[in-house]
């Protein structure tokens, strides 16, 4: 990578993080291309030279950080069983989000936001995340070790979801508790419908 991609490369990843913090703390139509240049320390050109408009950046931003949350599930189940890549992917959605809680503030708001521009992208994105995960349950169902009746593609959306509300209600209402035990109780209900032999 040449010094002009990499500072491109550097200069884009601030405005993502300056988009994400303010969409967070004040939602999509009250931030401006103006409030996340200031936060991100460009100009406001560079917005415009990198984006074309406020909604390409969102947009972008979504690809950018759910592409981040698929590479962390695709690296979580690597080379593991099923019933360990479950626990894998449990650890690392709670991981992800702990790292990124304003992203995942901001994807949970926009799932129910059927209006925007990039809600069909948002859905997209979110299938290919979840599909590595239905992959894993798959899995598991094909080899028995989990019960031969579970939804996959149901259960891979649920299991999503509920790391998703389970750690922002953690990192929220209880922060001071060990991710180890957000993991184990994530993964004791999921446990308890998943395996053949709970």
């Amino acid at each position: 990578m040449d010094g002009r991609t990499a500072r491109r490369d550097a200069t884009r990843q601030k405005l993502f993080e300056a988009t994400m913090e303010l969409i967070a703390e004040q939602g999509f139509s009250d931030t401006t291309v103006d409030q996340i240049a200031e936060r991100a320390g460009v100009a406001k050109g560079t917005v415009y030279y990198n984006f074309a408009s406020k909604s390409t950046l969102f947009e972008e931003l979504l690809r950018y950080g759910v592409g981040l949350l698929k590479a962390e599930f695709e690296t979580a189940v690597r080379d593991r069983e099923p019933a360990d890549a479950v626990a894998a992917l449990i650890r690392a959605q709670l991981g992800f989000i702990q790292r990124y809680r304003s992203f995942a503030q901001l994807l949970l708001s926009e799932m129910w936001r059927t209006q925007r521009d990039w809600q069909q992208t948002l859905r997209l994105l979110r299938e290919d995340a979840i599909a590595v995960i239905a992959g894993v349950l798959q899995a598991g169902v094909d080899g028995g070790d989990f019960a031969a009746d579970l939804d996959v593609r149901l259960s891979a959306s649920a299991l999503f979801g509920v790391c998703l509300v389970t750690a922002l209600d953690w990192l929220v209402f209880t922060p001071e508790r060990p991710i180890e035990e957000v993991e184990a109780a994530v993964l004791a209900i999921v446990r308890g419908r998943a395996a053949v032999n709970p």
